[in-house]
């Protein structure tokens, strides 16, 4: 029996996230875990929808910056191989987000990038350490360094 069964990768599509994708999809061959991975859109207007935060990635929308958010996504998800029914793209609050879905999905580890943080920066926190003080579960904070 491995350590996790079920990681959650938290992507950003930051400059320096193909770096935390490889890293969990190797814990997750190594732990023979299965991998998810979440984009959460929080920097894009949600349009009223019917179906709530998750957002379909098998249906087209109207909104041309959601078709974008979600090529890019579904490219991540097919280099890292993850099953569709693996693949999580939601609107919302990223910490909670991805707090509630790693509960949904009773995934025991989360993968997220963090930067180091200086000054006003880590006053305010930022994504990763936010899904640190309120997962459930074990988080794993891939150091990134700024360019």
């Amino acid at each position: 029996m491995s350590v996790y069964q079920h990681i959650l990768l938290a992507i950003d599509f930051s400059e320096h996230g193909i770096e935390v994708a490889s890293k969990a999809k190797s814990l997750a061959k190594t732990s023979q875990a299965d991998l998810s991975i979440v984009h959460v859109l929080d920097n894009i207007p949600m349009p009223d929808t019917s179906y709530g935060t998750i957002i379909s990635l098998t249906e087209d929308s109207d909104n041309e910056l959601l078709e974008i958010e979600k090529a890019k996504f579904m490219e991540v998800a097919d280099q890292l191989g993850v099953a569709q029914a693996n693949r999580w793209l939601i609107w919302g609050a990223p910490k909670q987000e991805i707090t509630e879905l790693v509960e949904k999905i009773q995934a025991d580890l989360i993968v997220v990038g963090s930067h180091g943080r200086h000054g006003l920066a880590l006053l305010l926190g930022s994504t990763a350490n936010a899904v640190l003080h309120h997962a459930r579960c074990d988080v794993l904070a891939v150091r990134l360094q700024d360019a």
